[in-house]
């Protein structure tokens, strides 16, 4: 069967505005052709060269691994799971977001050899403008925590980096659900181009996710000029059913969802994915008290990296979960969507 290309990706998903943004495509093209223009988040552009389309060469890699080329919705709110609690780091995490539990898990994880590298989000902390990179110290992990995945970033554009230029074959993922949703591709794929990445993945965490904003619309546009808040005096940024803004000088300042529409980026409007349900552990701060992480143990994997970080002393868990109104959020998302 002939191997589609990235000319079907612009027409069954760039064109359509359903494209997640998650980078995968980026990352797995071998002639670096596909790539974000500065400005524009809502899709890929072309270089103008296409190995399959230019030199009869069969490719795909861009569309297999693509998340949205089939619209997704979870079978259940919650995905399959084998456990969820509540869990907190235990050491200082500066700039934590909820429990600081991911960082503690993943520090863990460096520590101890299981991992030796981390694919993820970090931002310029003057700016708070976002970038995916690949991190390899626990040191450099724990200042970057609390970065805001609630900004778009093609996060999965940095996998390239770590298993192809660097050749890290542990390597970690934290993204949201359609990241997630991507690297379930990568590791199931037998696809010869596509092995290598999804042979080199180790842990996925996923995320709790409604929507991403654009960095321009949202900094730039809704709060820096409507709202007079400066990048420099936000602390956190938490998306419950509203955002809420925490600033450094301890006030708080909401505002509800429904005015953030144009900043909300197009492709996430398809989206029916609240809990990342592909991950190994997901992991947000709904359903736990105020300190805490929820984490849902997906996989046995997820289960031996938590285990790990409770037993080195890293981590703590408890049972104290509202799984109601995980249930209940997740179930909104789910229906959504078209």
């Amino acid at each position: 069967m002939e191997k589609k290309t990235f000319k079907d990706l612009e027409t069954e998903v760039w064109l359509k505005e359903t494209c997640s943004g998650c980078g995968a495509c980026v990352a797995v093209c071998p002639a670096d052709a596909l790539h974000f223009p500065a400005g524009d988040t809502r899709a890929p552009i072309n270089s103008g060269y296409c190995k399959a389309v230019i030199d009869g060469v069969p490719c795909g890699a861009c569309y297999e691994v693509c998340p949205r080329t089939t619209l997704f919705r979870p079978e259940t709110p919650l995905g399959s799971y084998t456990g969820i609690v509540s869990a907190q780091s235990t050491f200082d995490v500066e700039r934590k977001q909820s429990g600081g539990a991911v960082t503690a898990i993943l520090t863990n994880a460096l520590e101890q050899g299981l991992i030796d590298a981390v694919v993820t989000v970090t931002e310029d902390r003057w700016t708070l403008r976002p970038s995916s990179a690949v991190i390899t110290s626990s040191d450099a992990l724990i200042h970057h925590a609390g970065s805001r995945y609630s900004w778009w970033v093609p996060l999965l554009a940095s996998l390239k980096e770590a298993a192809i230029n660097r050749k890290y074959r542990r390597i970690a993922i934290v993204g949201v659900p359609c990241v997630v949703r991507a690297t379930k591709a990568l590791r199931e794929s037998e696809h010869d181009l596509l092995r290598p990445f999804g042979r080199s993945i180790r842990l996925v965490i996923g995320l709790f996710c409604t929507e991403t904003f654009d960095y321009e619309k949202l900094m730039e546009g809704k709060l820096r000029h409507e709202h007079r808040i400066e990048p420099w005096q936000i602390r956190r940024l938490d998306v419950k059913g509203k955002l809420d803004i925490l600033l450094e000088d301890g006030s708080t300042t909401s505002i509800p969802l429904d005015e953030l529409e144009a900043c909300v980026r197009p492709g996430c409007r398809v989206c029916t994915d609240l809990t990342a349900v592909d991950a190994d552990i997901s992991a947000g701060a709904i359903g736990s008290p105020d300190g805490f992480t929820t984490l849902i143990v997906r996989s046995d994997t997820g289960r031996g990296f938590v285990d790990s970080a409770v037993r080195a002393g890293r981590l703590i868990t408890g049972d104290e979960i509202n799984q109601k109104i995980i249930e209940r959020l997740a179930g909104q998302k789910a229906a959504r969507a078209p």
